[in-house]
């Protein structure tokens, strides 16, 4: 059995604060770090993404944690562009 949760883009039929609290929970990772990184991302910066960036996000969201973990910090790349991108945008928000 497949137990595997596939995050999807916003949902347009949900009012934009109740898609970013399904979002936030989506980001809990149960990794102190990719919470962290995650949350302040959602914060500072998802509701300026383009949907071309927004989908891009939800991709890296269907990472397994420790892949996310090394893209996110900058130890691996994805091979995917737009993915690339928004990961380098995460780690930004997430500076010193």
């Amino acid at each position: 059995m497949n137990t595997t949760t596939t995050f999807k883009p916003a949902q347009t039929d949900l009012p934009p604060e109740q898609e970013l609290a399904r979002l936030r929970w989506q980001c809990r990772r149960g990794m102190l770090e990719l919470d962290t990184m995650l949350g302040s991302f959602l914060d500072k910066c998802f509701s300026q993404l383009t949907d071309k960036e927004k989908s891009a996000f939800y991709t890296l969201l269907n990472y397994p944690d420790q892949l996310l973990l090394e893209h996110l910090m900058g130890r691996t790349l994805p091979l995917d562009k737009d993915v690339a991108h928004v990961a380098k945008k995460i780690q930004a928000a997430a500076g010193p």
